[in-house]
């Protein structure tokens, strides 16, 4: 009698999908490892994610954070929400200033948060009043717990957020047993190891421009354990007399950028990190983030 050894199970491909974050997600996992079971885990880990991180529902931890009316009182913080936090700092910092993730209020004004705007740029004058609300300054981060230092800064993490969420799912196809997989969350990607057929993962980038179809292809990058991931204009902004106005926002000014650049693309060792520096050279420009990034 012959009995079959895991190794000699041939490599399978595992595609799954789903929903999450107001888009899509999609896992390619090769090997020899059962995925039963992976998608309810998947989807399971998305949901804490989100119920962490979310802008758009009511009770997140992140919502409830920027409502917390008290200073210096601790505010209890799960790991989700502390681990994207010291992300945050970090960005904020290796930026200068040109990332920040206490735009919430100025993000809302503008109308790119959950309530749209009637598409009408705002008083310059309420501009400048939310620009003192704005910065890392006004948050202290502490072991399981955030501080206000200032009551009405406020949290959006979006720009970071998606990039957590594939390196969350990367770590649950990982404990599945699988080593070689590829991980997307509207467009933010991680790769480890390489394709059923030995090769590495390919990804587009689409062209960046607003009348381009989704699956219209600019350049195609290649990854073998690494993340990337993309940033742009060219999808979310509006047009008031002849102006277009981005929800790329610069924390220094509290409006939309306005440099010439379109689209970024990072590589880096995690998709949060890749992410939020996405974010963060579309605010810096193309000669100060390029520098940064060979930095």
């Amino acid at each position: 009698v012959a009995v079959a050894t895991a190794s000699c199970v041939p490599a399978r491909e595992h595609k799954l999908e789903g929903r999450t974050m107001g888009t899509s997600w999609h896992v390619t996992a090769v090997g020899r490892a059962s995925a039963s079971g992976l998608q309810e885990k998947i989807e399971r880990r998305l949901e804490e994610v989100n119920a962490s991180l979310s802008t758009y529902l009511p009770e997140s931890e992140i919502n409830r954070f920027s409502r917390f009316p008290r200073t210096g009182e601790e505010f209890p913080a799960s790991r989700d929400f502390l681990e994207v936090m010291k992300t945050a700092v970090r960005v904020h910092g290796l930026s200068g200033g040109a990332w920040d993730g206490t735009l919430r209020s100025l993000v809302d004004l503008w109308g790119f948060g959950p309530v749209p705007s009637a598409s009408e740029p705002p008083n310059a004058r309420r501009i400048e009043s939310l620009l003192a609300e704005i910065g890392f300054d006004g948050i202290e981060i502490r072991k399981a717990a955030l501080v206000k230092r200032q009551a009405a800064v406020t949290l959006d993490l979006s720009s970071i957020a998606k990039g957590y969420g594939v390196d969350q799912v990367a770590e649950v196809i990982r404990g599945a047993g699988f080593s070689d997989f590829l991980v997307e969350i509207g467009g933010e990607v991680y790769g480890a190891g390489s394709r059923r057929d030995g090769g590495p993962w390919r990804v587009g980038i689409n062209r960046p421009r607003a009348d381009s179809a989704p699956d219209e292809i600019y350049r195609v990058a290649t990854l073998r354990d690494a993340a990337f991931a993309t940033s742009g204009d060219y999808r979310n902004f509006f047009v008031r007399d002849g102006v277009r106005y981005s929800h790329v926002l610069d924390p220094r000014t509290g409006r939309p950028v306005a440099n010439g650049v379109v689209s970024v693309s990072v590589l880096a060792p995690d998709c949060t990190l890749a992410d939020g520096l996405a974010t963060a050279v579309m605010v810096m420009g193309a000669e100060a983030g390029t520098a940064l990034l060979e930095r």
